[in-house]
């Protein structure tokens, strides 16, 4: 058997973990200098499971600023990589929301997207791949509304194309084990996970920060997709109470933004009825540290538990230039080997997309489907993930809600349909029922 045909890829959005491009003093995080997506599908191309590559923005001026980056954090840096590319729009063109549309029509059905852009963006963009025939990846969350997931769900399926999200943890071995260990300690009792960022992040996301979506959409949706992953398979969320604290991110950026949002969630066992509640939190002010991202979680079953650290692996350094540090090579592995080339293929951020690109050519050419894919469970498929955004969802309306509780709503089939204030008009208006002077998302 000859070699198989290669994976196009269109890549639409051009920032950080695309392509490591932040146009801010501080630049890209620590933990991902060169981005992900693009520099692994570089190291795909050349192993040859990706072949054409369209990278997509809405700002044609910013392209060539990207493409030196690219060249200045990739090219110049590995040995062996074609860093080709194909870009939309042209370089000058000042602005086009539609330049996605324009992208869309060179690929065929069969390709793969990958969608790195706001979190409001998202549902138009992927209705639009999925429409395409193409199978597309999300970065999360994949939308901020259980209506709008949904929605995706009946076009992924009528399309006949694969829909997930980029939930990249589930590829850390550690996490990737607990998940397993989880389900031999009894009924769901308790879970806690904590997220934060420094300040800095809010500069790099000035644009859409407290806008078109919060901290608890942005980093809290790691966590919530791993306790779902973990404990969905036998109890649901089914009550939601958020509070958030302000004062730092508004003063940045001169508009009402939280700085850290607590969901505290109660979930139900599907059999017998156990009550189990969990507990995340996410913020975006915390100081300058030794890692990039603070992040742990602890896993309590009726019969045992778990705890991650996955900021601080028991690997650090210290140089000069940027003191001490802990390291998480686990994640991305950016030093080059011995030979100059690029040695990260052990990194789950890196085989978070290669697996996705590895199914996408499998589904295309007929030896997988989308039933078995499902079965495995590793890519956080959309029909798997609704309980991620019912609980960001209600988590968003009791905070405009001033802080009450939120139910969420399940369907016959016992998917999650819609969230409701407790007591209230409940629904995708939620939102109506804010207290005056709570936080609450604002208009662009």
């Amino acid at each position: 058997m000859g070699a198989r045909r290669p994976v196009n890829v269109l890549m639409i959005g051009a920032g950080e973990y695309t392509a490591g491009f932040v146009q801010t003093a501080h630049g890209a995080a620590t933990d991902k200098p060169a981005g992900v997506v693009a520099l692994t599908c570089f190291d795909l191309r050349r192993s040859g499971l990706v072949g054409r590559m369209v990278l997509c923005d809405r700002c044609g001026t910013r392209m060539p600023a990207v493409r030196a980056t690219i060249e200045a954090k990739i090219g110049s840096v590995y040995a062996g990589l074609d860093t080709a590319l194909e870009c939309f729009p042209a370089d000058d063109v000042p602005d086009d929301a539609d330049a996605y549309k324009k992208a869309l029509a060179t690929m065929s059905p069969g390709d793969a997207a990958i969608i790195f852009t706001p979190d409001d963006s998202h549902f138009q963009i992927a209705a639009a791949c999925l429409a395409a025939g193409l199978h597309t990846l999300v970065a999360k969350p994949l939308v901020r509304t259980l209506e709008h997931h949904r929605a995706l769900i009946e076009a992924a399926e009528d399309a006949g194309v694969m829909l997930a999200v980029e939930y990249h943890k589930r590829f850390d071995p550690i996490y990737s084990d607990a998940r397993n260990r989880a389900r031999s300690l009894g009924p769901f009792s308790y879970f806690y996970s904590y997220m934060a960022q420094p300040k800095v992040q809010l500069e790099t996301f000035r644009g859409w920060a407290g806008r078109s979506s919060d901290i608890n959409y942005y980093l809290n949706s790691h966590h919530i997709d791993i306790h779902n992953w973990m404990a969905g398979h036998a109890a649901r969320p089914e009550r939601v109470v958020a509070l958030a604290a302000a004062g730092v991110a508004e003063g940045m950026l001169g508009r009402p933004c939280e700085d850290t949002i607590t969901l505290s969630v109660q979930w139900r066992a599907l059999e017998g009825g156990a009550v189990g509640t969990a507990v995340y939190t996410a913020s975006w002010i915390a100081p300058k540290a030794e890692c990039h991202t603070r992040q742990h979680f602890h896993y309590m079953g009726q019969t045992g538990e778990l705890h991650a650290d996955q900021a601080h692996r028991g690997y650090s350094g210290a140089t000069d230039a940027a003191g001490y540090a802990a390291i998480n090579p686990l994640y991305m592995r950016y030093v080059p080997d011995a030979n100059g080339r690029f040695a990260g293929q052990t990194g789950y951020g890196y085989i978070s997309i290669a697996k996705f690109l590895e199914t996408a050519r499998d589904l295309r050419d007929g030896p997988l489907s989308l039933a078995s894919v499902r079965r495995e469970g590793q890519l956080a498929l959309a029909q798997d993930t609704l309980a991620v955004t019912a609980i960001l969802e209600a988590g968003r309306a009791s905070l405009d809600a001033g802080g009450a509780p939120v139910e969420i709503e399940y369907d016959g089939a016992g998917a999650p349909a819609a969230v409701r204030v407790a007591g209230g008009a409940g629904g995708a208006a939620a939102g109506a029922a804010k207290k005056k002077g709570a936080p609450a998302l604002v208009a662009a």
